[in-house]
Order: structure tokens, then sequence, then C-alpha cells
């Protein structure tokens, strides 16, 4: 038997070495990803056609040229930029299956399911090609403030008014001190480590100066660790999101011009928070009175997704971000009975579709992660080196940051969370195509640093996350990772 799969073997190797790869040439490899290598081969050595009618039918030949055909449907010809609807339809097929089992992969062993979707939207991107870098810089604002709109949303609507009003200051510390400890380290390295000028390595400092709302909202539901903390937590990736947001499309401007100014930064803070807090809570409020009216009518969850996508719109037309706007219009709603309780006012029980709310979250968190991988590139590998070594410094200025600010209050399993909690995410990764298509120097370098960043700071926080497992939650029993519930 070992004789038989030895030869076996040895004609399948022989296959590729003198059949296979003698045929490819290799002289055109670079930049191609694995898509086009394969396409290329079958062009280049076609399958004969096989009668099924024929008295030598082989199936097995017959099932070749069925792949053959099928690569050529992926490839979709010369310059392509997105395969076709079917292939598309599979990856989103994948896309969701693997959402579901990183799910239940996090629920059991504590390890988010982030990093699987990242690396399916390597395979699907860099690697297979079915998506090419053209079509993603052209889908990047679209499929972002969908993204925003909704995540922001989400977490506004999970975070209790009360817990994070006894929270906020910490929130606030963390906020400031991670966002300039963050910015400040990336400055640095990119500047003496990569010759930038000062107004570019702070662009990219601000760009992954706080983390991710995407990640740390859908984190801390599931940890067993306080609900203080879990409030701290989740305010403040929200705030260093938007914080990072205004603060780059500022410096976006500035390097532009030339010139930068602490005044002009500060009015344009000023002026976000104002709209944000106007246009959430002007429509949030009365939108819980209507909602209470419409509590019989169908489809209640889509006219609130309806609003939310207006006051965004409205925001950016004040020409501020919508992803304060989406928060606060979130905590409204999520917070409607502790509200009607302090103003007094009785209404008919009713909340919007959390089921369906939580579907239509899991499918755009599923989503961004791919895409996230889909931005990789592998093309200079001291962007590489800067990306892992910028995000294992932060690390080490984030675990200062909690010695300091977190004295007391907290457990022990609170603060080693809070300590590993820096995983980059949309903001950065929708900031840093925004120098590519504003033509800024060093533009093609952003986006390749970032996602270094973003994945280096996703593995840092993981395994952060497997090593707190060892610690006793607060309440003194149960597992480190566990269901939300709804109250």
């Amino acid at each position: 038997m070992n004789l038989i799969f030895l030869s076996i073997f040895e004609e399948f190797q022989n296959f590729f070495k003198d059949g296979f790869l003698s045929k490819i040439n290799t002289e055109g490899l670079e930049g191609s990803n694995a898509r086009e290598l394969v396409r290329s081969y079958f062009e280049n050595n076609p399958l004969p056609e096989v009668s099924s009618t024929s008295p030598g039918y082989d199936f097995i030949s017959q099932g070749l040229i069925n792949i053959q055909r099928f690569l050529g449907e992926v490839s979709m010809g010369e310059g392509s930029l997105i395969a076709s609807a079917p292939i598309l339809l599979l990856a989103a097929s994948v896309v969701i299956i693997l959402g579901v089992l990183g799910e239940a992969f996090f629920k059991k062993t504590g390890i988010p399911d982030i990093a699987f979707l990242m690396v399916l939207g390597i395979i699907i991107g860099p690697i297979l090609g079915i998506v090419q870098p053209a079509a993603v810089v052209e889908i990047v604002p679209y499929f972002a403030a969908l993204a925003l709109i909704i995540i922001m949303f989400d977490g506004g609507y999970n975070l209790h008014i009360g817990n994070v009003l006894k929270t906020a200051h910490f929130a606030i510390i963390l906020v400031i001190l991670g966002f300039a400890v963050s910015v400040g380290i990336v400055t640095g390295f990119a500047h003496f480590g990569l010759g930038w000028e000062w107004l570019d390595s702070i662009l990219l400092g601000t760009i992954v100066g706080g983390s991710s709302s995407i990640i740390v909202f859908g984190l801390v539901r599931k940890l067993r660790i306080s609900d203080d903390a879990k409030s701290m937590l989740s305010f403040e990736s929200a705030l260093t999101d938007i914080l990072s947001t205004i603060v780059a499309f500022v410096l976006f401007e500035a390097v532009l011009s030339g010139n930068f100014s602490l005044d002009l930064l500060g009015e344009t803070i000023g002026r976000a928070v104002i709209v944000g807090l106007i246009l959430g809570f002007g429509v949030g409020i009365p939108w819980m009175f209507i909602i209470s009216k419409l509590s019989n009518a169908q489809h209640n969850y889509m006219l609130t997704l309806g609003v939310l996508f207006l006051l965004f719109f409205l925001a950016n037309s004040f020409g501020e971000s919508g992803a304060l706007t989406a928060l606060v219009f979130g905590l409204m709603l999520g917070n409607k009975k502790y509200l009607l309780k302090k103003l007094h006012i009785k209404l008919p029980e009713h909340t919007i579709d959390n089921s369906l709310h939580t579907q239509v979250t899991f499918i755009v968190r599923a989503f961004f992660f791919v895409f996230v991988g889909l931005l990789a590139s592998f093309g200079q590998i001291e962007y590489v080196i800067f990306g892992i070594l910028a995000a294992v410094a932060i690390y080490v200025g984030r675990i200062i940051i909690t010695k300091t600010a977190l004295v007391r209050g907290f457990s022990r399993l609170d603060k080693k969370v809070t300590s590993v909690m820096i995983p980059r995410g949309l903001a950065a990764a929708v900031l840093a195509t925004i120098p590519l298509t504003m033509g800024l120097q060093n533009g093609e370098a952003y986006p390749q640093i970032v996602f270094f960043i973003l994945l280096t700071s996703v593995i840092i926080t993981t395994i952060g996350l497997g090593s707190a497992k060892k610690i006793p939650p607060p309440e003194g029993s149960g597992g480190f990772v566990t269901e939300t519930k709804d109250k």
C-alpha cells in the first residue's frame, strides 16, 4: 500500500513540476494575484472538450473543464475590478457563515471573530483578486458611511445613560491620554523612522489615534466585566472614533494648505459637538413618543433606520460628522424607559425590534471586517514593520495609561481588559484612504501602514483577552465570556 501511495505521489509531483509549473511564464508574476495566475495558465493550456456521449467519457476531465469555466467566470476577463454576481454571492455566503461560526467560537474561547473575517478579506482580495483594490477604493465612502451609522447607533442604543454618567470622567481621561499618546507615538515613528514631514506624521497618528467602536462595542457586551467598565470602554471608543475623524479632516485641509491652527481645530470640534447633540436630542426625544404611537405599525424599525439616515445626511449637510448624531440618537431610544422615568412621563411599553436590529448589526460588522482585509497590501516591507512596531508601542502606552487612570473602583479583570482594548478599525480604515483620493504626499502609504497597525492591534487585543481568561470575573463565578441578555 505504501509503495502505491508513493508512486501516486511521485506522479502528482511530476505533474506540477514538469507539467503545470513549467508552462507558467514567471516574468510577469510580480503584482499578480492567484486568480490571475490560474486564469492565465488555463488560457494558455486549455483542456480538450469531452463529449458526454463518447464511449470513453471521463468524468474527471469533464470536472476539470467545469472548474476551468468557473475560473473564467471569476476572472471576467482582463482589467476587471470585481468578479461576477454569482461569485460575489458565494463570497457573501462565506462571510455570513464564517461570521456566525466566528461568534460561536468567540463565545466558547474568548477569541474574537475579527481575525477570521479580516483574513477572509485578504484571501478574496489581495490573494484571489475577486475584488480588486481599485474597486475597494471606489466603494469606501458608501460602505464606510453605512457601517459607521449602524454601529454608532447600536453602540448608543446599548449604552445605559446612568452608567455612562457614572464613568464619564474615567472615559474622558482615557480618551485624552490614549489619543494623545497614540498620536505622539505614531507621529514620532513616522517623522524619525520614515522621514516624513511633521504635519504628515501627525495626520498619520491622528488616523490611528482612537480605538474602534465597532470592535469594542461587540466585545464588551460578551465579556464578564463590570457594567461600569463596559460603559467606560464603549463611551471611550465612541468618543475617540469621533475625535480622530474630526481632527483628521482638519489636518487634511492643513496638509493641503500647509497651514495649521489650534483655534480652527477647537472651533471645528465645538461645532461638531453642538450639531451632534442638537440633532441627536432634538429628534431622538420626539421619536420616542412617535414610535410609542406606532407600536402596532409594521416596519417601525425600518422607519427608525430611515430617520437615522436622514439625521446623518443633515449632520453632513452642516459640514459635520454624523457619527456623534447617530450615537446620541441611539442613546435616546435605548434609554427610553430611563428618560421617561426621569421626566415623569408615561408611555406605552415599546422598543424597536431588537431581533431585527441584532441581525442588521451582525451583517454590517461581518462585512466590515472583510472589507478591511480587502485594503491589505504587502508591497513594501518597511510599512509592514512600521505598522507592527507602532501597534506594539501603542499597547505599551495603553498599559501605562490604564495603571495611571484606573486607580480605584475597578477589578483586576476590568483593568486587564482595559489595558488590552486597543483595536483600531472603521475610522482608521476609512480615513486612511482619503489622502490617496486627495492626492496628498505619501498618499499610497497611508492604507498600507494603517492596515498593519489595525491588524496587529486586533491580534494584541485577542491575545490579551485570552490571557485575561485566567482572571476571575468581578462577580466571582462563571466564565470569561458570557451571552448578553436583554433586560
